[in-house]
């Protein structure tokens, strides 16, 4: 059975401006090791309030998270600052790449940030992710100069040069058609189910979600239900 990653026990959310409004429900979750998880939901479901405060970043919240086992909740900002960049890798509908820098510039900054491995190491990281990415090609070209797909992916690539226990993305094929689409959802299947890592997705595409492991349903603030999809993959469902 799957050991725990990520726990999220009754985690509560209040908006405070412009009206009181509770996003977030008494929330208990646990994310699973080398599990490929995607939370969805209705606008205004509390999706993605969720999604950030399980990334840490956001800490004005009621309960407690746990991360391999260790309290979250309470530690600074700096703090948890060295913990994302030690172990989160994130992936947002934007890729947020910076255009006036090189491709391997925009994937080795989180590295270079974490500075726990030589430039060099740094570097040969890199150009093997962009391989196996098939981005070698695009490797000293401007970020704007490539298409929103191939941007998409560097952000991937990005995400990964840390080797993070929990890549974190928020609506990661929002901005892309059917055919990147794909593409993505192929290399997130690829890192689950062949080096395990661990993925936490929120997405309004139903059809993307379903090919994930776990499918975490939200509404008004609350998981109203979770259901397998794989069923080769044991959990105890939180």
């Amino acid at each position: 059975m799957s050991e725990p990653l990520l726990e999220a026990r009754k985690i509560s959310k209040i908006f405070r401006k412009p009206v009181e409004f509770q996003a977030l429900k008494d929330i208990d979750l646990t994310i699973y090791k080398s599990e490929f998880a995607a939370i969805i939901g209705e606008s205004g479901s509390g999706k993605s309030t969720l999604l950030y405060i399980l990334a840490t970043l956001d800490t004005d919240y009621l309960g407690e998270l746990y991360f391999n086992g260790e309290r979250l909740t309470g530690r600074t900002r700096s703090q948890l600052a060295i913990f994302r960049n030690e172990n989160l890798g994130f992936i947002f509908q934007f890729h947020y790449l910076l255009p006036e820098f090189t491709v391997m510039e925009n994937v080795l900054m989180p590295a270079l940030k974490l500075n726990a491995v030589s430039v060099k190491e740094m570097e040969r990281n890199a150009n093997h992710l962009l391989d196996r990415l098939n981005l070698s090609a695009q490797a000293h070209k401007r970020a704007n100069q490539l298409s929103g797909g191939q941007q998409q992916r560097v952000a991937i690539a990005r995400a990964l040069i840390n080797k993070p226990r929990l890549l974190v993305a928020d609506e990661p094929t929002g901005n892309l058609d059917s055919k990147n689409s794909q593409i993505v959802m192929d290399i997130f299947k690829e890192l689950v189910h062949q080096e395990g890592q661990s993925i936490l997705v929120v997405t309004h595409d139903l059809h993307f979600a379903q090919k994930t492991d776990r499918i975490i349903r939200m509404r008004d603030g609350e998981i109203i239900s979770t259901e397998s999809t794989n069923p080769t993959v044991e959990l105890t469902l939180t």
